[in-house]
């Protein structure tokens, strides 16, 4: 299927990889694992009648034309600026295509900012094959496992609201260092990561010993929940 621009979307996951995506605006400083991105993607293509969602990339819309980030990135960060998703799924069912993929992308784009606080400027898509029958359901991944706060910082990350657990898939879930302090976490089911995220710079930056930027990794992604007018402002 092509998008307005004329583009066929072509998705290449490499196993093992796990980039991270720009979450919010840069002044936000905040990314999040593209395995969780995908899914709560996934989770909402699903919602869509007639649709089985497959492999699904989330990459900077335009490289050339990203930002610089305002906070030190961690690694394997993309840096800030609008994202295009690219995604296959395959139809089962009588509607038409065309239908199926206005639901699908409208799902996507909603999920994306109101669900996550990505900034998705393209969703290109592309049907992989038509079925006779829904296919049966698949499991959801679960995200990486918590790690117990090793310190004051880390107990006042986990006690705000919204965080399910610290992470350590980048090393010791509360980082300080001389360029700035890097949090990892997991969101609880309910709370938007965005709104979270900023929250934790909020209560974790008048306890450092010295001024300093506050970068946020989100690892984990439980159902936001959340309806579209509790999304964060632009």
């Amino acid at each position: 299927m092509t998008t307005p621009r004329g583009r066929t979307a072509t998705v290449r996951a490499r196993p093992g990889t796990d980039r991270l995506l720009p979450l919010g605006r840069a002044e936000d400083g905040a990314w999040l694992a593209e395995r969780a991105a995908r899914a709560v993607l996934c989770a909402a293509a699903r919602t869509v009648d007639g649709v089985d969602p497959g492999l699904l990339r989330i990459a900077l819309a335009d490289p050339d034309t990203a930002g610089s980030p305002v906070f030190p990135p961690p690694p394997a960060a993309l840096p800030p600026g609008p994202l295009r998703v690219a995604a296959e799924f395959a139809a089962y069912g009588d509607r038409p295509l065309r239908e199926l993929a206005e639901g699908l992308r409208a799902a996507l784009s909603t999920a994306s900012w109101h669900g996550l606080g990505l900034v998705v400027e393209e969703i290109d898509l592309r049907v992989t094959a038509l079925l006779d029958v829904a296919p049966a359901p698949g499991g959801t991944p679960s995200g990486p496992p918590g790690v117990a706060p090793q310190d004051d910082l880390g107990a006042t990350v986990a006690a705000v609201p919204g965080v399910a657990r610290l992470t350590g898939t980048l090393g010791v879930p509360v980082r300080v260092g001389r360029t700035g302090t890097r949090v990892e976490l997991a969101t609880a089911a309910g709370h938007h990561p965005l709104v979270v995220a900023r929250a934790v710079r909020g209560a974790i930056t008048p306890l450092l010993p010295a001024p300093a930027p506050v970068t946020v990794l989100i690892t984990g992604v439980a159902d936001p929940g959340i309806p579209a007018r509790h999304a964060p402002g632009t």
